[in-house]
């Protein structure tokens, strides 16, 4: 078992020990990209699953190397939530300082029914939301990639739950790369079988820095189905628009996206 997921694992408990205004108030797996510019890390996703119900805190932390050699902490917290029926709950919250006390902005909660496969994302800033059905992807046959490589890490407990390693790296050639250099880009995934999702996620991409996203304090539990269900006094648009110039400043960090795990 490599050191790293267990210092990771140690660290965001003592993140969520030292966040509990944040716990108090609120309570994958990385997204595919052209291998010309680095992915979007999309923290952890939770796979709409029937009979397995639960929720969890998900603390993600980002390390991003600046164009003056220094590197930009930033930190968030977010909850994620699922019930019988295999509904999902996702927030996104506002990456912030390290040095940030408080409740990150909540910037959107993302929603699925697989049942009426309606994905329903909400914005509280704006009381706009967006609603779209989803069609069932067909299963597509994997194809050998000679860019992709995959290392089984093995088994570890991870907060109390078994979780099980994978380590996918690619390379990005030195002509799509942007640097001039061949780019080697790693992503680790531990799964939880017993919970089916990832406990842990970390992405190493040297033209992006350093990220991770790990589940803790969770309650395997029925959640309340009002987290499931769109707040009274949104209005249902087909086009979200954008922020008004005012709204953003020198200050607004990079928004953290979550990606839902839609079968």
């Amino acid at each position: 078992m490599p050191r790293k997921p267990l210092l990771y694992a140690a660290l965001f408990v003592a993140s969520l020990l030292a966040s509990t205004a944040v716990l108090d108030a609120q309570q994958s797996a990385t997204s595919s990209a052209p291998l010309g510019r680095p992915a979007t890390f999309n923290g952890i996703g939770i796979p709409s699953v029937v009979g397995v119900p639960l929720s969890a805190t998900v603390v993600i932390e980002s390390d991003r190397p600046t164009g003056d050699g220094s590197v930009q902490n930033r930190r968030t917290v977010n909850l994620i939530a699922r019930d019988s029926m295999g509904r999902t709950h996702n927030e996104v919250r506002r990456l912030m300082p390290e040095s940030f006390h408080g409740s990150p902005e909540l910037m959107e909660v993302r929603l699925f029914d697989p049942q009426t496969r309606l994905r329903t994302i909400y914005y509280p800033a704006t009381h706009l939301a967006s609603r779209q059905v989803i069609p069932i992807q067909p299963k597509l046959a994997a194809f050998p990639n000679h860019w992709i490589s995959q290392e089984d890490l093995g088994a570890t407990t991870l907060n109390g739950l078994e979780a099980k390693g994978t380590r996918r790296t690619f390379t990005v050639s030195a002509y799509a790369s942007g640097t001039g250099e061949p780019v080697k880009v790693a992503d680790e995934f531990w799964y939880s079988e017993d919970l089916h999702l990832d406990l842990l996620v970390h992405r190493i991409d040297p033209r992006s820095g350093e990220q991770t996203a790990g589940v803790s304090g969770v309650k395997r539990e029925e959640p309340p189905a009002t987290m499931f269900a769109l707040p009274q006094g949104y209005k249902v648009v087909d086009v979200i628009p954008p922020p008004a110039p005012a709204a953003v400043t020198a200050h607004t960090p990079v928004k953290d996206p979550i990606a839902d795990e839609i079968p």
